[in-house]
């Protein structure tokens, strides 16, 4: 077939390349885009039926898709035995992609396509592939999942100030150590950033609902980066189209911020 032979042949790198050109596209066109990204992360289910997975693995078999791992997603509100409601941790069996968002023009300039892993360790490589297409980064926000000591210090080492939303024990705790903290919840960059997390959400819910990305089409892990890679380049081609013309592919109308 020849998506095995081009996965063979240039890997995921190609369907990388194909996505970047989206954004030069909308660079060249001179595309306003905005000094505010923002940082989330999406996860995929592997398309495996767990419980019919269990037996062949018992009997010494791999499992259906040997690259997808365990992943926490949350906590679920549910009612228990008590009668009281309580906090649960939810658990999904599959992918996890890390994912920049233009806050302006909402169109996602970058995308990792990783396991089901801790998110903060993939700021800094969302940042630097944003700063190689030449994104003038001004804020960085994201939820707590980031919030680690070390993506504050290299977000400050860039010049880009963080949104990072932080831990409650980071400015609760008793020591002096908190009020640096504390003066960074009060900066206007730190509110404007918390304040444009919802775009997203929102991006996360409409490559859901008119992409179907809840559900890995293929197995493996390459597989899984094509199916990201392909999914979001339709969502930035339609954005873009938005753009440029004011009406998307589903019909919907905006204003079209370019230059002249």
């Amino acid at each position: 077939m020849f998506k095995n032979r081009l996965i063979e042949s240039a890997g995921i790198r190609a369907y990388e390349e194909l996505f970047d050109e989206i954004i030069k596209i909308a660079q060249q066109k001179e595309v306003k885009f905005g000094r505010l990204q923002v940082v989330d992360s999406v996860h995929l289910v592997a398309d495996v039926n767990i419980d019919k997975d269990k037996q062949p693995q018992r009997e010494g078999k791999l499992p259906r898709d040997k690259d997808a791992k365990w992943g926490g997603k949350g906590d679920k509100v549910v009612l228990g035995q008590d009668g009281k409601r309580h906090k649960e941790k939810q658990y999904y069996y599959g992918y996890k992609d890390q994912v920049s968002l233009n806050a302006r023009i909402e169109l996602v300039t970058s995308v990792i396509p990783g396991h089901a892993d801790y998110d903060g360790h993939k700021l800094k490589k969302l940042v630097e592939k944003d700063l190689k297409k030449g994104i003038d980064i001004g804020i960085i926000a994201a939820d707590k999942g980031y919030d680690d000591g070390e993506n504050h210090c290299y977000l400050e080492s860039k010049g880009i100030n963080s949104a990072i939303r932080l831990n409650n024990y980071r400015t609760e705790k008793k020591d002096k150590n908190k009020e640096g903290w504390v003066r960074l919840k009060e900066t206007g960059q730190y509110q404007e950033g918390l304040k444009e997390r919802y775009k997203v959400e929102r991006k996360f819910g409409e490559v859901r609902k008119w992409h179907g990305f809840t559900r890995c089409r293929y197995l493996g892990f390459v597989r899984h980066a094509i199916q990201s890679y392909l999914t979001f380049m339709a969502l930035n081609l339609n954005r873009l189209v938005k753009l440029l013309t004011g009406v998307s592919f589903r019909g919907d109308a905006s204003t079209c911020p370019v230059s002249g």
